[in-house]
């Protein structure tokens, strides 16, 4: 298969790379020099040398299995495995002898010997280590006769006990028995790379087989979890994608980046022609170094999904049909309605919400709209409701409103801290990089309501699971802070160097007060105080420790503050600015980062410059030829208040679906329903469409050209792998649309807009296309101080100067339990899919999560009559919505748990409106509920059902 785009060494080079003193020996009369611990078949491979192989891959440990990789060492006696034999100086390796030739071509012969021979219909032909290595060693003919073997449905006129049918229970790929040559490099992989140990070898000898779980599983009802890591293992078509049995080897490949979460993983998009046949993971991507999770490997179908939609569509009033229009009729038609708009209730009566899954570029587009041709600061993007009480906490902290590590650092890390955060389900190639560091010896301390897969599962446990009482995270942050201080355990040297020593005496004053001690707060947060005061003393003495945290840190109304009292905790201790340490905000979306950084907030310009300042607007007012508006725009929030008192009027909505993910969706849906002209831009109708009245088809990230930031500042290169099924870019949209609105945009490539942004936006300075071309990625800052980026923030000291300690006083929220609604509801995600589903619904990822279920306590169902899979009313202040109990505990009693991937459940009517006290985030959180028994939907699902249909009715083309 041709690379495409492949401008790095990307070489299977047999086992895993080594660190140490220089070794040199000669391999085949060549020398070469690698690091001590480098297996001699790698070694070989440095030097060139090709060392046959089938039990070895460099993405896991050498196991020595196969034979086929034996060698001679001058001085040694015998044949060893070339992968399991550690370099030493001097050694002199033999890797073509006539002995080691004869060796391994019987032992390929035996191989084949119970191997079926269909390689010209087998869907590995081509793609075949087997076959590959059978041509490597000369291997013409095998000596040996038929008998018994595990790939003869019948043998001797009988049904053969060894033979097992194939098994197709997992939707993207097979496991298919009789070609297992049993290298075990599929187990070694999900248990070394992924580290779920779903598979294993059962029986013996010429009884081995790989089984997925027990004997009586399959992998659909293992414990796998399809990220992919067997799949690409296997040496052969044991384990093999659907999608190449069904459409053939692909033909060439390019480099890309995943548009999921916010790990930023980088792929090969493997094509054929201008289909895509599947999704590899790049071992030279930096975020995933190779691996991958089910929805970034597998889930692409929803790209060429039967209701994507490709035509531009309009309509006059909402409960009108939508009428397919050609882009210049859709763009006039919305460029007339928003400047009839302005025209009539003034310029600031519209505004834009920009996209944290479309590219940095289009993000820049799109802010730059509202402000150089709107003429008003109205912008704003979904890191609103998830993470904009990082970019608040951090910069107050900090100076600069992003996590401080690589991913990477992780692997130095002595003791973690989760607070907030489910990696294993919403950002699982980290997980798998975090597990196999707590497999190797690191402590974690996890702070969540529920017992999430990283507290324990296969092979690890957390020290210390603080269970909190959702709505307490401030108190139990405060609380660790205070045993750190009153037991003297913080690192004098690191403040006094690095931090404001007065600010931190006031601080240390505030955390040593005995209110908030851990015996203080245990009654409020549910968590022991012997507990706690363990885990403060493990964070602050156990070397090297990191913080992670997710939007269980940020939705709450004290989301803000929490932010900052992580931020203390870190500068406690000492734990910043080194590798194995620091803050690191596990990002939602594939560019929340990046839509961030390039100015979607209301109040700041590109780079988190507030818009208020004459010399920030100044840089943009010269590079745009306008001027600025001074004054900070609207919020989310803000948006639709001012749209139902009547003064915001219209709303540019590019790929995002505030109906479904925002909170109190009957304020959300009542605020649309007030605007004259909502443009929606997107692959799918979705649910805030149903309230649009100009559609604009979007592309796929399979379909465009752009960069997106990932949770560790790196900016990843989105490369176009087919051309778009709409026509266009989103970037060309925006553009397009800017136009009719007299704005005289002619960009032609995104590389154009990047240079825009390198132009006026200090730490993206030295990103061009070209050296992120070079690297492969680069991590901003990036800049004439940093021209190669920077992977570690705040090394010699923090951007703001002195690190700053600030008061994390608890305030608790104003949405309480009580008679009526006694229960405290939080939620979150799943694996399987991805906020709010619109496009992992759309694939075979709903064979795992085909709705969204309400976790509740065996004790609060008990009491309320409800068993495991009951239909339940769950009813708040807000509205009331249906779904399905699941009994479980992994929620402590008191507490429920659901998702928000489905909109027919639509959990966020039941959500409210209270929010961040600094961003106006949404406290997802935390809401008080009523479970009761239920027959079926609620009056308000149907309605939504009923209007929802519709809305979506399209006219017939003409």
């Amino acid at each position: 298969m041709k690379d495409f785009i492949i401008p790095w060494d990307d070489r299977d080079m047999g086992t895993p790379a080594k660190e140490g003193a220089p070794v040199t020996l000669s391999v085949d009369g060549f020398d070469v020099t690698v690091p001590e611990g480098t297996s001699v078949m790698r070694a070989a491979a440095e030097a060139g040398i090709s060392v046959p192989k089938l039990c070895a891959t460099d993405s896991v440990e050498a196991f020595g299995s196969c034979r086929l990789c034996v060698v001679e060492i001058e001085g040694r006696r015998g044949t060893p495995a070339s992968c399991t034999t550690p370099v030493s100086a001097g050694m002199v390796v033999h890797t073509q002898s006539s002995k080691v030739r004869k060796i391994r071509k019987g032992v390929m012969e035996l191989y084949i010997s119970d191997h079926p021979l269909d390689c010209l219909t087998c869907a590995a032909n081509g793609d075949c280590e087997l076959q590959d290595m059978a041509g490597a060693v000369g291997l013409r003919d095998v000596r040996y006769e038929p008998g018994e073997n595990h790939f003869e449905v019948r043998a001797g006129g009988d049904d053969n006990a060894r033979y097992i049918p194939k098994d197709e229970s997992n939707p993207y790929f097979t496991y298919d028995p009789q070609k297992c040559i049993v290298c075990s490099r599929c187990v070694r992989a999900c248990e070394e790379v992924q580290g779920t140990f779903a598979l294993t070898i059962e029986g013996r000898g010429f009884d081995s087989r790989v089984s997925a779980g027990a004997s009586l599983d399959d992998f659909m009802s293992s414990d796998c979890v399809s990220c992919g890591a067997c799949v690409q293992a296997c040496p052969t078509a044991t384990l093999q994608e659907k999608s190449v049995i069904e459409m053939g080897t692909p033909d060439r490949s390019v480099v890309t980046t995943c548009a999921y979460c916010g790990v930023g993983c980088s792929f090969k998009a493997e094509m054929q022609g201008d289909d895509l046949v599947r999704m590899v993971p790049h071992k030279q991507g930096k975020a995933n170094r190779g691996h991958s999770c089910v929805k970034g490997r597998f889930a692409f179908g929803y790209a060429t999904h039967k209701e994507r939609i490709l035509n531009p569509m309009i309509r006059d009033t909402i409960d009108q049909p939508w009428r397919e229009v050609s882009w210049d009729e859709a763009l006039s038609f919305a460029a007339d309605r928003m400047r009839g708009l302005q025209e009539k209730h003034g310029r600031r009566s519209v505004g834009v919400i920009t996209s944290s899954r479309c590219t940095n570029e289009e993000t820049f587009l799109v802010q730059k709209l509202t402000r150089a041709v709107f003429g008003n600061n109205n912008t704003d993007t979904c890191a609103r409701v998830c993470h904009s009480p990082t970019g608040y906490g951090l910069g107050q902290t900090f100076g600069t409103s992003a996590g401080t590590q690589d991913f990477d650092s992780v692997e130095k890390t002595d003791v973690v801290i989760v607070i907030g955060a489910n990696p294993t389900d919403g950002h699982p190639v980290f997980a798998s990089r975090l597990k196999k560091r707590l497999r190797a010896g690191a402590k974690l301390i996890v702070v969540d309501p529920r017992r999430t897969d990283i507290v324990r599962s296969n092979h690890i446990e957390a020290q210390h699971h603080l269970a909190l009482r959702p709505g307490t995270n401030v108190a139990v942050v405060t609380a660790l802070a205070h045993v750190i201080v009153t037991e003297a355990l913080y690192d004098e040297a690191f403040i006094r160097a690095r931090c404001d020593w007065d600010e931190f005496q006031e601080y240390a004053e505030f955390a040593s007060d005995p209110r908030h001690s851990p015996e203080a707060i245990e009654d409020l947060t549910g968590v022991p105080a012997k507990e706690l005061r363990a885990a403060a003393r493990l964070f602050a003495t156990g070397g090297n420790g990191a913080i992670y945290y997710g939007l269980g840190v940020t939705e709450h109304s004290q989301g803000s503050t929490t932010v900052i009292g992580i931020a203390n905790l870190a500068m406690l201790t000492g734990n910043v600015g080194r590798d194995g340490v620091g803050v690191n905000p596990l990002r939602g979306q594939n560019n929340v980062q990046g839509s961030c950084d390039m100015g979607s907030f209301p109040h700041e310009l590109p780079g988190y410059r507030h818009v208020k300042g004459p010399e920030v607007r100044a840089i943009f007012e010269d590079a745009w030829g306008v001027k600025i508006d001074p004054e900070p725009g609207l919020r989310i929030p803000n948006m639709l208040d001012a749209a139902v008192d009547g003064t915001f009027k219209g709303l540019y909505c590019q790929g995002e679906d505030i109906l479904q993910s925002d909170p109190d969706t009957k304020h959300v849906a009542a605020g649309l329903a007030a605007m004259e002209c909502v443009i929606v831009h997107d692959l799918f109708l979705n649910e805030t469409a149903n309230y649009a009245h100009v559609f604009l088809p979007g592309s796929s990230f399979l379909e465009k050209n752009g960069t997106f930031t990932n949770a560790e500042r790196r900016i990843n290169m989105v490369r176009k792998v087919m051309a778009p099924l709409n026509g266009y870019e989103d970037w060309e949209v925006t553009q397009m649309l800017a136009n009719a609105m007299g704005a005289g945009w002619e960009y032609t490539h995104p590389s154009q807009i990047m240079a825009e942004i390198a132009a006026t936006t200090p730490s993206f300075a030295g990103v061009t296309y070209d050296k992120i071309d070079e690297m492969g990625s680069v991590q901003w800052p990036c800049n004439e101080a940093n021209p190669d980026g920077t992977p570690l923030m705040h090394v010699d000291g923090f951007v703001r100067g002195k690190g700053r300690f600030i008061v994390t006083e608890y305030v608790a929220t104003d949405e309480r339990t009580g008679p009526r609604f006694p229960l405290l509801l939080t939620t979150g995600r799943v694996l399987s899919q991805y906020n709010v589903g619109a496009q992992t619904r759309r694939t075979e990822n709903v064979a795992w999560h085909d709705q969204d279920v309400l976790e509740i306590h065996p004790h609060d169902a008990e009491v309320r009559g409800v068993k495991d899979g009951d239909f339940i009313k769950l009813a708040s202040r807000s509205g009331e919505t249906t779904l399905r109990a699941q009994i479980t505990d992994r929620v402590s009693p008191g507490v429920v748990y659901t998702t928000f991937h489905h909109p027919d459940t639509q959990a966020n009517v039941i959500t409210t409106d209270f929010s961040d006290w600094a961003t106006n985030c949404p406290e997802y959180k935390v809401t008080a509920v009523q479970v009761s028994a239920s027959n079926g939907p609620t009056d308000w699902q149907e309605d939504y059902a009923a209007q929802a249909a519709l809305s979506r009715r399209i006219e017939a083309a003409e």
